[in-house]
């Protein structure tokens, strides 16, 4: 039994929230006649690949609190489905596992792993040896590796630091307007897609991400958000990562507050910086840096995520083992808007850059865009693409434009209201409970929760109004004490309630109400 990591926790605890697909994973790989390998052949090649990555046959299950890895009470073998929307849909058993399938559904492959246990690298690791195994070869053998521990090491070195970097950053995200609507969703449920190309150009001193990073910052300022957040997801692989397969991912905050004046050259270099900025601490989760932050399938209603194509794509079959969709969709979005991309291009092959003209910017190979949305947030997918990709051609054109003169549709002149201030909400006060003038520590259940917090926490004594938060509790020790309150006292407190009401006098109150 092993503790998860910080990555995992996090994932663990939002699915228990609700959030439906948005955690899966799929890769489906298409065969044809000349290329379909002999089904016994695949499901052996699928047991070898959970062989070599253990991490794919694992569960995770509570004890005391504390989510942990153990094994899975059956393991992963190759099946037969029916569609493969059924086959990415399918909920996962957390408490048994395992957390992949692998489902053949007539010439399709469909491979499914849970992001507990996966990202993005991951895909293109388990193609590569799966259809290593396939063909009969055995990919070289893999040094053991216990990534949370190594990770909880790093994590308290450089906590202090990470906690003072935020400290003037960090803000909750509002609302972000779009033309017809308003996103606010942070939350993880269905969803639907829109693909499409972007034509990103390369600039100098920016990588291509920035400059598609800064362009969407750019065109949601035009909306009409003066301040503008997206959550963007940072790769935590080490050296000794490498090959395995795993979540080594952390989502973090970039916020700007763009100029409408600035070139847009400008603006890219130093939201470039900002960015950049955050490398340092890529490994330290804003739930350990940020006090009181209440956990969200997303940081933003806003998310990007970018990863480089593997060799294979573009070129027919993978290895000559299929053609692979890296992009496959989990008919779910974790936030209001998340656009997934994938880049094929090699900045470092001149050949695959196209010269631009009278002074333009160099323009590589199309990138992939999976954008996945909240249909009741985001109305007109197609329009966001097509003023998204105008950004693009008119920063090719011309790097030093201004932000104000990017094309953009008719602006948005009525700013977003505070949920706090819309009619008929109630404010955030309102939803704590009065946890009145003091509590009598001489009742059983007071004394009782007090000392759950003061094991968990390991202070004493905590007085009945002390903030959790303020005493460095987090989401962890949280589910902690709501798991110890279950087990010794019967009672179940929501999270939300104890983020609500973060003192031993609030929680008493949550329960006796």
């Amino acid at each position: 039994m092993t503790e998860v990591s910080f990555a995992q926790h996090g994932m663990w605890v939002t699915e228990r929230m609700g959030a439906g697909s948005a955690y899966h994973m799929p890769i489906v790989i298409c065969f044809d006649g000349s290329h379909a390998p002999d089904p016994a052949v695949l499901a052996k090649a699928c047991a070898s690949v959970v062989a070599r990555h253990p991490l794919l046959g694992r569960a995770v299950r509570e004890h005391d609190g504390v989510p942990h890895l153990v094994p899975a009470t059956r393991s992963p073998s190759l099946e037969t489905g029916e569609s493969v929307e059924e086959a990415v849909r399918r909920p996962f058993d957390l408490e048994n596992g395992p957390l992949v399938r692998f489902t053949l559904v007539g010439d399709t492959l469909v491979i499914v792993a849970h992001h507990l246990v996966f990202d993005g690298g991951s895909k293109d690791i388990l193609v590569a040896d799966l259809a290593a195994f396939a063909a009969g070869a055995v990919p070289p053998p893999l040094e053991p590796l216990d990534h949370a521990a190594g990770q909880r090491e790093r994590v308290a070195d450089l906590l202090g630091e990470a906690r003072a970097f935020w400290a003037d950053r960090w803000r909750e995200p509002d609302e972000t307007v779009v033309p017809g609507g308003v996103l606010r969703s942070r939350g993880g449920g269905p969803g639907r897609l829109l693909e499409f190309t972007l034509d990103v150009p390369d600039l100098s001193g920016l990588t291509r991400f920035e400059v598609l990073h800064a362009a969407l910052h750019a065109l949601l300022m035009s909306y009409g958000n003066a301040d503008v957040v997206t959550a963007v997801d940072l790769s935590t692989r080490t050296a000794e990562s490498a090959g395995h397969v795993g979540p080594f991912v952390n989502e973090l905050a970039v916020f700007s507050s763009p100029s409408p004046d600035a070139p847009f050259a400008t603006f890219a270099a130093g939201l470039r910086a900002e960015l950049r900025s955050l490398y340092a601490y890529r490994e330290v989760p804003l739930a350990r840096a940020v006090a009181g932050l209440r956990p969200h399938a997303a940081l933003a209603p806003v998310s990007v995520s970018y990863r480089r194509a593997p060799a294979t794509y573009g070129a027919g079959p993978a290895e000559g083992f299929g053609q692979v969709d890296w992009l496959a969709f989990n008919h779910a979005v974790r936030g209001a808007l998340q656009l997934q991309v994938l880049d094929p291009a090699d900045p470092a092959d001149p050949a695959d850059r196209t010269d631009g003209s009278d002074g333009a910017a160099v323009t590589a190979p199309g990138m992939t865009a999976s954008l996945r949305y909240d249909p009741g947030e985001l109305t007109d997918p197609v329009g966001f693409a097509d003023d998204l990709r105008a950004v693009l051609a008119a920063i090719a054109q011309d790097p030093t434009r201004s932000l104000e003169m990017l094309p953009t549709r008719e602006p948005v002149v009525a700013w977003p209201v505070p949920s706090s201030m819309t009619a008929g909400a109630v404010p955030a006060v309102e939803d704590t409970v009065d946890t009145g003038a003091g509590v009598d520590l001489d009742d059983p259940l007071a004394a009782e929760i007090r000392a759950i917090w003061e094991e968990v926490l390991k202070l004493a004594p905590i007085e009945p109004n002390d903030d959790i938060f303020e005493l460095g509790g987090h989401s962890l020790t949280i589910t902690q004490i709501i798991a110890r309150m279950r087990k010794r006292l019967g009672v179940e407190v929501e999270l939300d309630d104890f983020f609500d009401n973060p003192t031993i006098a609030g929680v008493l109150q949550v329960i006796r109400r």
